[in-house]
């Protein structure tokens, strides 16, 4: 009862050109009423109805869409149609379901979506049209779409896409455009989503980035570009996403000459301030093959610098010298590599420690040679006591002849020289 007081509700808001008044109306004429405003209250037949979802997902049959959308209850405001072999939106398909939320056409057959199919459906939040065969879509295919949040539109086979497609989605927060063909990209193509969080460009053909195309994207937090054919891509092109924290480069043939050193830099600042970034892997040119740009030395980029003078001032070219503060001399600042060994902190340690080192290597050698001579002393003097050690005993040394002979008296021989000799041994006073 209340489903059909809903319902007569919705076409009595479509009568607004009719005078208010008491209707009585029957049951018959109730039934009447919900047939012509589009509405029904059974489910469709292979559907599944519960509350306001409806899926009819994998009918496993060439459906006629109109046929599904003949018995869909009016308050759905969950539709899943996807892998139903749906090959056209005719305008007005779904006219009659203004409070639908979610819309589900994925994995069909759809090669072309007509000019207002989704007019009617503005409080719709969430459309997926993925696993298609859609290859161009009318500029105005979303206009009418405010409230929504999310489109899905990977897997198909866009090759370009109207430049004000996306104009009127003022809520989106999430656009995937996912494995198709695109090759080009309009610089004001995501002109208006200020509200866009997400955006998958992956796996297509892109094979360069507008300098202006995320202008306005103030709020992008996550950008992927695998999968494209991008050989260097300017930093100017990522600087006005000041959200960005994650970003996805892996798979595109990088081409690591002096072009990218200012894509090298941004990415180093995005990783410093929190952010993450995958591998940047460089295809070019050979002695690079396979090394992620950002680990790759400054120093490989030396022979860059001059060429950055050439292209910024032109009067260096020719010889002339470029004075003293001028822009050519805040290039040359601005680009001078970044050396360990260059670096004024380094040189300032490196002194530093050099200096003490030296120090200490002058108080060892003075320490050295004192204690060497006090050794060489010590050793001097033990050398000479030993020497004194180890002379003999002093003998009373013998007088001489002469003195001898003063000392003793004159010792004859025979009879006299024994006389004497035992006067010498018995004196006169022992002898008496």
């Amino acid at each position: 009862m209340l489903l059909q007081r809903f319902a007569l509700r919705i076409c009595y808001k479509r009568w607004t050109t009719q005078p208010r008044m008491n209707i009585i109306i029957s049951s018959g004429l109730l039934m009447t009423l919900l047939s012509s405003c589009g509405t029904s209250t059974s489910c469709p037949s292979g559907c599944s109805c519960n509350v306001n979802y409806t899926d009819c997902s994998e009918l496993n049959q060439l459906t006629s869409l109109d046929s599904i959308l003949e018995k869909l209850p009016f308050d759905t405001s969950y539709l899943n149609l996807s892998n139903n072999n749906v090959t056209a939106l005719d305008p007005g398909s779904f006219s009659n379901f203004s409070g639908l939320l979610h819309l589900d056409l994925s994995r069909n057959l759809l090669s072309r979506i007509s000019l207002r199919c989704f007019s009617n459906l503005s409080n719709l939040l969430h459309l997926d049209l993925s696993r298609n065969l859609l290859s161009s879509v009318f500029p105005s295919s979303f206009s009418h779409l405010y409230n929504l949040e999310v489109l899905d539109l990977s897997e198909n086979f866009l090759v370009r896409l109207p430049g004000n497609l996306f104009s009127g989605l003022s809520s989106l927060t999430e656009l995937v455009l996912r494995d198709n063909r695109l090759k080009e990209l309009n610089p004001d193509q995501f002109k208006g989503l200020s509200e866009l969080r997400r955006l998958d460009l992956s796996f297509n053909s892109l094979s360069s980035m507008p300098t202006h195309l995320l202008d306005g994207l103030q709020n992008l937090l996550w950008l992927s570009l695998m999968g494209n054919k991008l050989r260097t891509l300017q930093r100017t092109s990522l600087e006005p996403a000041t959200a960005l924290q994650q970003i996805l480069l892996e798979g595109n043939p990088w081409n690591c000459n002096c072009n990218l050193i200012p894509l090298k830099h941004w990415l180093e600042w995005i990783v410093y301030t929190g952010g993450s970034i995958d591998s940047t892997n460089c295809s070019f040119p050979a002695n690079l093959h396979g090394k992620d740009l950002r680990s790759v030395p400054m120093e490989m980029f030396r022979h860059c610098y001059p060429l950055y003078l050439e292209t910024r001032n032109p009067s260096a070219v020719e010889g002339h010298q470029v004075p003293a503060g001028s822009a050519g001399d805040c290039i040359r600042q601005r680009y001078r590599p970044v050396s360990v060994r260059r670096a004024t902190a380094t040189v300032v340690v490196a002194g530093v420690v050099c200096g003490v080192v030296c120090v200490m290597m002058v108080v060892t050698a003075t320490y050295g040679c004192i204690y060497a001579m006090l050794v060489a002393h010590e050793q001097q003097q033990l050398i000479e006591g030993n020497r004194q050690q180890q002379q003999p005993l002093m003998v009373a040394k013998e007088p001489e002849q002469d003195e001898k002979e003063d000392l003793m008296p004159t010792i004859g021989k025979g009879a006299e020289a024994t006389e004497s000799v035992a006067w010498m041994a018995f004196p006169p006073e022992v002898c008496v």
